[in-house]
């Protein structure tokens, strides 16, 4: 097939994920053109779900799904919106190039009510971009990482198809780049309203997620007591820093926050069934599957078979 005919394909294969046209639910056409785009790379200024346009390179995976679906991790980002609320803090913690705290920028209101902290320079300045392009000037932009402890910390890049990947967790592998940055505790970078007003703190570190918890300690007992924490925990990379999904939720649970699940899929059947159909959350703590674990402060027995997300219709599609 000429390189033309493959381009109007792809183009017309997206326009039926775009807007959920039924005959895709198996993901078979839609995992071949996610193939086709890594492959063949994009640079476009695409539309989300919520209404958002990002810069995006779709040989990364998380600018690749924006682009392709509308949304990246879309069982979280109907969780967001049911959580913010206008002059709530939003938190986000290993930003990328801001697909949830742009989204959190929209739901706060317009003073500045979004922290997003990342480590790598090069999502840092992405992110200034597509808030600029957005009009964001709510969103407080910290090129840090985030550690239980001030220190230097080096990140390794295995491969530029997943730039989120960014990791301290060592890598045998051969690498494509690696940066070096200073660390802090959470707890030093959030000035004290940030702190008082935080509704949702968002935490994706690709493995260090104990550290930053760690980090977090002193302020669990200070913070708002309607904030959730929603951390990504990746077990088999925690356990390559010493440290495990049992501990995290340890400390939670020792400052009065109980954790439930919210699960991940990133197969793009299951990215077309989350857009549809958000899941209810979970409130078994302890499995060790890859998730985003979620903790607020509430009796366990409130968390079984009451926390459904809203509806897919309360997301426009893009056009």
């Amino acid at each position: 097939m000429s390189s033309f005919f493959s381009e109007v394909l792809a183009t017309l294969v997206r326009w039926c994920v775009r807007n959920e046209w039924g005959p895709l639910d198996t993901g078979q056409p839609v995992q071949r053109l996610n193939e086709y785009l890594r492959d063949r790379p994009r640079q476009r200024v695409a539309e989300t779900r919520f209404g958002a346009r990002f810069e995006l390179d779709t040989q990364d995976l998380i600018q690749r799904y924006l682009y392709l679906f509308g949304v990246w991790e879309p069982h979280m980002a109907h969780w967001l919106k049911s959580r913010l609320r206008p002059g709530d803090v939003l938190v986000d913690v290993g930003a990328n190039i801001g697909e949830f705290s742009i989204l959190g920028s929209q739901l706060v209101g317009s003073r500045e009510q979004v922290v997003a902290i990342e480590a790598s320079p090069t999502f840092h300045r992405r992110l200034l971009q597509n808030a600029a392009l957005n009009d964001c000037v709510n969103i407080r932009a910290v090129n840090v990482a985030v550690s239980e402890q001030r220190q230097k910390l080096t990140f390794v890049l295995a491969s530029s198809q997943n730039m989120g990947a960014n990791s301290i967790v060592p890598y045998e592998g051969s690498v494509e780049s690696t940066f070096e940055i200073e660390a802090l505790p959470l707890a030093e970078i959030l000035k004290p309203d940030e702190v008082a007003k935080a509704r949702v703190i968002k935490i994706d570190v690709e493995g260090a997620e104990g550290s930053v918890i760690r980090g977090l300690v002193t302020l669990l007992d200070v913070l708002p007591q309607d904030v959730e924490i929603a951390v990504e925990v990746t077990p088999e990379r925690m356990v390559k820093l010493g440290d495990s999904v049992e501990e995290l939720t340890a400390i939670m649970e020792r400052h009065g926050f109980h954790p439930y699940r919210l699960p991940t899929d990133y197969t793009e059947a299951g990215y077309l069934k989350a857009i549809r159909h958000p899941v209810a959350l979970d409130s078994a703590d302890r499995r060790r599957d890859a998730a985003d674990l979620l903790a607020r402060r509430c009796r366990r027995a409130a968390l079984k078979g009451t926390h459904r997300l809203p509806p897919p219709k309360a997301m426009a599609t893009p056009g």
